[in-house]
């Protein structure tokens, strides 16, 4: 049996998103996004959905592990990764060290979107 030691909630305004890339561009998606995330958004028909799913993922991702975007842990490891299935969540650099740290064994991430908001909901378990 597992045991929730982290939730995490975002809500991210897709519109946000979409202006800041038509703004900023490679600048803004190479400092939040991974080469892979970058890549399955752009092949999207609305990249600006997707991007605005994942980015709410990962605040969602960082409020689960207690930190939000410090202590070590910066946009990029966090990463959303799709292999046939829902969305999973893999941690690198300073959020794995967390994630290890507080005793994460696996983590569930579930992605969702109306007209105007992309959300995310993270829990971390362990055993």
């Amino acid at each position: 049996m597992s045991n929730v030691i982290g939730l995490g909630l975002d809500a991210t305004d897709i519109d946000r998103i979409a202006d800041t890339i038509e703004r900023y561009g490679g600048r803004f998606t190479g400092r939040i996004f991974t080469e892979r995330e970058v890549a399955y958004c752009t092949r999207r028909r609305v990249p600006a959905i997707h991007f605005a799913g994942r980015f709410a993922a990962k605040e969602a991702a960082m409020k689960a592990l207690g930190t939000g975007h410090s202590q070590g842990v910066l946009w990029r490891d966090v990463e959303v990764v799709r292999g046939g299935g829902p969305p999973r969540l893999q941690f690198h650099g300073g959020a794995a060290r967390r994630f290890a740290a507080m005793g994460g064994y696996s983590s569930l991430l579930t992605i969702t979107h109306s007209d105007t908001l992309a959300l995310a909901q993270v829990l971390i378990l362990a055993q």
